[in-house]
């Protein structure tokens, strides 16, 4: 038997300068972050015969979106063991995608009590004396150690899915708003930037399409409720990831403690907070007060790194950048599966025509695992 022809590669129309003529699409994915790129991908790699069109409203990946922001954090630490597989799957499959910047890293979680398969915080940071310098090891005396941790650039993972699912024959239509209609249809708005940078509305198109899949993070549930009538029981919260002026090196651990997580990055450290749950309708980030002064950070997370000053001195410096507006300190909002900070990443039909795919706060050690299971669920509905 003679072998499969080679695939022909998709199509990308980068601006509104390349005329896109809607034609039907088997599979049309909402959103080319982590998890939408992924699915794409996947779903070629399942069924080559499907045709697929990968639709994200900015660039690839998107600077405004929560995956350029996600910790890049993998872990099995504090993971119920019976997940234990799908992040093992999910590991090999980021280092399969190239070049995401995966480094091997320690994640140290700090602890005030004891407690089964803890050792003393000054024996698990004595190999990193720049880590423990940044702990009050008399408030968090215990720590935990995985060895077997990493980090690595989810910004990198989109790019990299994404370029391999249009080498595999998945199309890409960038800077492109697009929602799902009743009966299996895409309507797309082209965008185009204005002499005054206004974000404007080129042309609106409507693509059919046997299925959509709505991976646009923490908007796909909203876009299931305001374009379908469908309402989930996801939700969604603000996060912002401020950083620390604090040298690192490649060889510094990844540290936790009381929800925060201090990431290695770009020789000093960003700082991911803690989520408490979701963010009420309507609301909107606006930055606190620290000593009268208004910051950059939510308050919500300002009370979070106040009280983690005593056993964290390095909080307390001027090594913390708080900003002084909401644009100074990065933030994103995050989906919030089942609309729990401790969600996981998941999928699940929403009408026959019609999928939901969220990543979340676990996407970064579970996302693809979830994709891909999207990508084998859809194929078959197809089949």
């Amino acid at each position: 038997m003679s072998a499969p022809p080679p695939l022909s590669p998709g199509r990308v129309w980068a601006h509104v300068g390349q005329p896109f003529a809607p034609s039907p699409y088997d599979v049309a994915v909402v959103g080319a972050g982590r998890m939408g790129a992924a699915a794409a991908l996947f779903l070629r790699q399942r069924a080559p015969a499907l045709r697929v069109l990968l639709v994200e409203e900015g660039g690839l990946p998107n600077e405004e979106g929560a995956t350029i922001l996600a910790p890049g954090v993998w872990s099995r630490l504090g993971l119920d063991p019976a997940l234990h597989p799908a992040a093992d799957w999910t590991r090999a499959a980021l280092q399969a995608l190239g070049d995401v910047g995966w480094e091997s890293r320690p994640l140290v979680t700090l602890h005030a009590g004891a407690a089964p398969g803890r050792v003393p915080t000054l024996e698990a940071l004595a190999p990193w004396p720049d880590s423990l310098a940044l702990v009050d090891p008399a408030a968090l005396p215990w720590a935990e150690l995985d060895r077997d941790a990493a980090t690595y650039r989810p910004g990198h993972a989109a790019l990299h899915a994404a370029q391999a699912a249009i080498r595999a024959g998945a199309d890409l239509l960038l800077n492109t708003r697009a929602a799902p209609q009743p009966g299996g249809r895409l309507c797309l708005e082209r965008l185009t930037v204005t002499n005054t940078h206004q974000i404007v509305t080129h042309e609106t198109l409507t693509v059919p399409a046997r299925a959509v899949v709505l991976a646009a993070g923490a908007g796909g549930p909203w876009l299931a409720e305001c374009a379908l009538g469908v309402h989930t029981r996801h939700a969604r919260a603000y996060r912002q990831t401020p950083h620390l002026a604090v040298p690192s090196t490649a060889q510094s651990p990844v540290l936790r403690a009381g929800g925060l997580t201090l990431r290695p990055q770009h020789g000093a450290y960003t700082l991911i907070p803690p989520l408490h749950g979701r963010d009420p309708h309507g609301y909107q980030p606006a930055g606190g007060q620290l000593t009268g002064v208004p910051t950059g950070l939510r308050r919500e997370t300002l009370e979070d790194l106040v009280a983690l000053m005593d056993a964290l001195p390095v909080l307390a410096t001027d090594a913390l950048h708080l900003g002084r507006s909401l644009a100074d300190v990065p933030g994103a909002w995050l989906a919030l599966p089942g609309g729990r900070p401790e969600g996981l990443p998941t999928f699940e039909v929403l009408d026959e025509h019609t999928w939901l795919l969220l990543g979340g706060p676990q996407a970064d050690t579970l996302g693809l695992h979830a994709a891909q299971g999207l990508a084998e669920a859809v194929a078959a509905a197809l089949a």
